[in-house]
């Protein structure tokens, strides 16, 4: 067997005790985390927040999940949504029900309970109720409904909405969602809100907390087209200038 000469030797410890010591103190022998990604976990807070919402902007569909807070109420949204509409579900105050908008065109599909849900309702409220039970409802521009719900199958002005930090915007790490690396920008130290940035691809929102504990979102499914087409004239119902009273 070949002696390994002693100088090697010593100079392999030296190196290894200096990267014990680097270690120890908190610092590098340890992979690079901004290794094989985007870039943008190197950059400042607010360019990071910058690129994200440009890169959110520049494509056109997107999937969106989870809770929103909202005048004291939650609601617990899935929806997909892209430049001319969205199709998706929203639940609150425990009902469900289905929403789809296509260009100016929204409906809503509910059971019999949503729209009849109130106590001391007449029978033939409840008659009409179970008329619309799995129906789309045509819900009128005019309607309180159509702007209170039209927002949810809105990509631009939801996003516009959500992707903004409040206070000073500082970076928070990196993390990973849903075994995407990402880079975590705060506002005012996480209580203006979070949201984590993909270190991979484009940087897209994945991951949204918002201030206030005003609900957590996430963001997936990014560019990637989806049908979006008004339900068949068998399945709608139209009321014409105001929906029932739900």
């Amino acid at each position: 067997m070949t002696a390994i000469p002693q100088g090697r030797t010593r100079r392999a410890a030296l190196v290894s005790a200096m990267c014990a010591l680097v270690v120890g103190m908190g610092a590098g022998c340890a992979e690079d985390p901004d290794a094989g990604t985007n870039g943008v976990g190197k950059l400042p807070a607010e360019q990071i927040q910058a690129k994200t919402r440009t890169a959110a902007g520049s494509v056109d569909a997107v999937r969106l999940s989870g809770a929103v807070v909202t005048s004291g109420r939650t609601y617990k949204l899935d929806m997909r949504l892209k430049a001319d509409g969205g199709t998706g579900s929203v639940t609150a105050q425990g009902a469900t029900f289905h929403l789809l908008r296509v260009g100016e065109e929204l409906y809503l599909k509910a059971d019999a309970a949503f729209w009849n849900h109130e106590d001391g309702k007449s029978d033939s409220d409840t008659a009409a109720a179970e008329k619309l039970d799995g129906k789309y409802v045509k819900v009128p521009t005019g309607d309180p409904s159509y702007k209170k719900f039209s927002v949810f199958t809105d990509k631009d002005l939801l996003l516009d909405g959500l992707l903004t930090l409040h206070g000073s915007v500082k970076t928070d790490g990196h993390h990973e969602q849903s075994g995407v690396r990402t880079i975590r920008i705060t506002g005012d130290g996480g209580h203006g809100g979070t949201l984590d940035v993909s270190l991979e691809g484009e940087p897209y929102p994945l991951r949204l907390v918002r201030a206030g504990g005003a609900g957590t979102l996430s963001f997936s499914a990014w560019g990637k087209d989806f049908a979006l087409e008004e339900p068949a004239k068998g399945e709608t119902v139209d009321y014409g200038k105001q929906l029932p009273t739900s």
